[in-house]
C-alpha cells in the first residue's frame, strides 16, 4: 500500500516541522519509504526568482501578483512530484498550506490528483490560534513572510477554518501545543492504525 498523505494550513501552523517529526515513524508504521516534499524546498528559489524579476522583491509569496501566477503551477508541479513517487512505490509526504485545495475538496480527488484506487490518501489539517501563528511567523524571521506580516488583515481574511462539509475526511491536528500521545494519535489515524 503507498500513501499519499498532505500537511495543510496555514502559515506559522508548524506544518513543516510536524511533517519532519512523523517521517520517519511513518515510514515504520506504514513498512515502505516516504519521500518529504515540502513546497517551499522545492519551490522556493525559483519563486524568488521570478518574483524578483517581476516585482524586484525575491520574497513575495502572498501578492495578488504571485497567487495568480505562480501559487498554482508551484502546486501542480508539487502533486506532479508526489505521484511520480507513488508509481517508483514510494509514498509522499507533502508539505505546503493548500487551503483552496482542502476548501475545494481536489484533494481527496483522485483524477484532478492523477492517482489510482492503490493509493491511500490523508490530508491533515494543521491549525493553531492566529496569534500563535502570527508569533511563530515574527519569530523565524523569514523574508518570505513580510507580505503577510505587512498585510496582516488582508491575510487573515484567506485564514478559514475547515466547514462541516470541507472537513469531511480531513484528520485534524491542533498543533498549539501538542504531547506524544497527540503525535501518536496522529500517526495511527494516517496509517489506520
Amino acid at each position: 500500500m503507498t500513501y499519499l498523505v498532505f500537511i495543510c494550513g496555514h502559515a506559522g501552523t508548524g506544518k513543516t516541522t510536524l511533517a519532519r517529526r512523523l517521517i520517519a515513524p511513518l515510514m515504520t508504521a506504514a513498512g515502505s519509504a516516504f519521500c518529504l516534499l515540502d513546497k517551499d524546498t522545492l519551490y522556493g528559489g525559483y519563486s524568488a526568482a521570478a518574483m524578483g524579476l517581476l516585482t524586484n522583491d525575491p520574497n513575495d509569496r502572498d501578492s495578488p501578483l504571485f497567487l495568480q501566477h505562480l501559487r498554482d503551477p508551484e502546486y501542480r508541479g508539487l502533486i506532479d512530484t508526489a505521484r511520480d513517487n507513488l508509481a517508483l512505490g514510494i509514498g509522499a509526504l507533502v508539505v505546503a498550506p493548500l487551503s483552496r485545495e482542502v476548501r475545494e475538496r481536489k484533494l481527496f480527488d483522485r483524477a484532478w490528483l492523477g492517482v489510482g484506487d492503490d493509493v491511500e490518501i490523508r490530508v491533515v489539517w494543521v491549525s493553531t490560534l492566529e496569534e500563535t501563528a502570527r508569533q511563530r511567523i515574527l519569530e523565524r524571521g523569514d523574508p518570505n513572510d513580510a507580505y503577510k506580516l505587512a498585510h496582516w488583515d488582508e491575510y487573515r481574511q484567506r485564514r478559514f477554518v475547515p466547514s462541516a462539509e470541507s472537513s469531511v475526511g480531513l484528520l485534524k491536528f491542533d498543533n498549539t501545543a501538542p504531547d506524544t500521545q497527540d503525535y501518536d494519535a496522529l500517526l495511527a489515524r494516517i496509517v489506520g492504525a
